[in-house]
């Protein structure tokens, strides 16, 4: 038998779009992924997010978010969506071991930063380690610090971190930006930007303490090694959606970011909604992403009651 509503995702879009539905007596099952709390279990303190007049850790806000939904009724259940089938109602999800059938689907895949791929920035992932300067750029008033990137992102992580930071050194591995050019003169202009062109992280310092000390940089085309000491540093070489299983069946831009209109949270397909990071490329913020869990929620819940 099909559920009503199942919502593929357990980060702050997913978890706000089951209480929704669950209040709204849909019995919501909720599919959490191997990375349950989506981006905000790598983050340390929360200080954005309203409600919480003292900082609170991503993951203990993630915990008393699904702790909130399971009370309100949502069912969590633990399982990777390795295939999707939307071309006909129920819709058909392959988790491996079982299929799941879906009367309505809210997708609440989220993003995922692209990282350097070293194991010290992994092991300091929230400990200096960030993909975030709106999220984190707070915590390093009056500090040096270091964008990796050369293109918009970058200069946008970068130009925001000087309201805070006494210095800010953007490193690419070119010799140029890639970055719009409006942004590009800003940047140069700025007092507090330093760049290191043609130069690669080799290593994040210092992973045995448990917090970032430096960085090792290399040059690309001479090869030598040399130091920069900073306090954290900031990850800009962009973000990839989790929306690869539902390419060819949603309408999706350029990046694979899941479309949806203006006015609702519907995507191409009646019945299936997407929210969070999977389908907002601009603001990736935790509060934008449960206000739009809320609203593919609320849309859900028209579509049942025949609002079509």
């Amino acid at each position: 038998m099909a559920e009503k509503i199942v919502i593929i995702g357990t980060g702050p879009a997913g978890l706000t779009a089951s209480i929704y539905a669950a209040r709204a007596d849909l019995n919501p099952l909720v599919i959490e992924g191997m990375e349950p709390g989506g981006q905000l279990t790598i983050t340390s303190d929360v200080e954005n997010f309203p409600g919480f007049a003292e900082p609170v850790a991503g993951p203990e806000l993630m915990g008393i978010m699904r702790r909130q939904a399971e009370r309100v009724g949502a069912r969590i259940v633990t399982g990777e969506v390795v295939a999707a089938d939307l071309k006909r109602s129920p819709f058909k999800l392959d988790l491996g071991t079982q299929t799941i059938e879906a009367e309505t689907l809210i997708i609440a895949t989220g993003a995922r930063a692209k990282w350097l791929g070293l194991a010290s920035e992994r092991k300091l992932y929230g400990k200096g380690v960030s993909a975030c300067a709106t999220c984190d750029g707070f915590f390093y008033k009056g500090k040096e610090v270091a964008v990796v990137g050369g293109g918009d992102t970058a200069l946008e992580e970068a130009l925001f971190l000087t309201h805070f930071c006494n210095k800010v050194t953007v490193i690419h591995r070119r010799d140029e930006l890639r970055g719009c050019q409006m942004l590009q003169a800003r940047a140069k202009k700025n007092p507090k930007i330093a760049f290191a062109w043609n130069s690669i992280v080799d290593d994040v310092l210092d992973a045995g303490k448990g917090v970032v000390t430096g960085l090792r940089l290399k040059d690309v085309k001479s090869g030598e090694m040399r130091e920069l000491t900073v306090d954290g540093v900031f990850i800009a070489i962009g973000h990839e959606p989790n929306t690869a299983i539902f390419k060819g069946q949603l309408d999706m831009d350029e990046l694979g970011y899941i479309k949806t209109p203006k006015t609702s949270m519907a995507t191409s397909v009646p019945g299936v909604y997407a929210a969070g990071d999977c389908q907002d490329r601009v603001y990736r913020q935790a509060i934008t992403a449960a206000g739009s869990g809320c609203m593919a929620a609320v849309d859900a819940e028209r579509y049942h009651g025949g609002e079509r």
